[in-house]
């Protein structure tokens, strides 16, 4: 008779834990409907109710509007989600979320309100595509020009043809543009970090091997 330590349940992927969070609270958010209390205010804002800067990517029109959104992170992700650790993610979804939100504050002083995750997603997907290109991998340079003609055409002509009816309302594509900026510059430490550290191998491989030359 053999027996069997006590099962161990899956713990979960470190690499989906950001995506699946965001999910999850954009999600808890819609239900338990507090958008009024979390959404970007232009004005609650600058009498010190900062927590919308990050809050209000959370919040969606509806669950129309949520949906696409989420879509849409179900996509990006399988495609640029492993070009960051956990941390790097983490911090470039921070930054992304408040660095979009401080433009639309300061660039578009006539935009009261805005809600959803397109910005913070642009920044997701610029950065890890960024870190995909400086890596050496060729689909991250084929996933930045799609992002970069979709920014031009949305500077350009305006939100995608179908994009306003699926949400249903306004798009603010400066804030795609924004998110976009924001992913990029955060990604740029992580990327001369791995740039520092790989010359600095090659220098000490180079090294090595002249030391045991006879």
């Amino acid at each position: 008779m053999s027996s069997t330590g006590p099962s161990r349940g899956r713990r979960l992927d470190p690499a989906t834990a950001l995506p699946l969070t965001l999910a999850a609270a954009a999600v808890a958010v819609q239900v338990a409907g507090w958008d009024r209390a979390l959404c970007y205010d232009r004005v609650a804002i600058l009498h010190g109710e900062a927590w919308r800067l990050i809050t209000g990517h959370l919040v969606h029109l509806g669950w129309s509007h949520l949906v696409w959104n989420l879509a849409a992170l179900a996509l990006i992700w399988p495609l640029a989600g492993r070009a960051m650790g956990p941390r790097a993610w983490w911090t470039t979804a921070v930054v992304c979320g408040v660095a979009t939100s401080l433009l639309l504050l300061w660039r578009l002083p006539t935009l009261a309100r805005y809600v959803g995750l397109s910005g913070l997603l642009h920044g997701l997907f610029a950065a890890g595509s960024l870190t995909w290109w400086r890596a050496g991998r060729r689909e991250g340079g084929y996933l930045l020009l799609v992002l970069a003609a979709k920014l031009l055409w949305e500077q350009g002509f305006g939100p995608l043809p179908t994009t306003t009816a699926m949400v249903g309302a306004t798009v603010v594509v400066d804030a795609h543009i924004y998110g976009a900026m924001a992913g990029a510059t955060s990604a740029l430490p992580l990327i001369l970090r791995s740039k520092i550290s790989s010359t600095s191998r090659r220098r000490h491989g180079r090294f090595t091997l002249r030391q045991e030359e006879p």
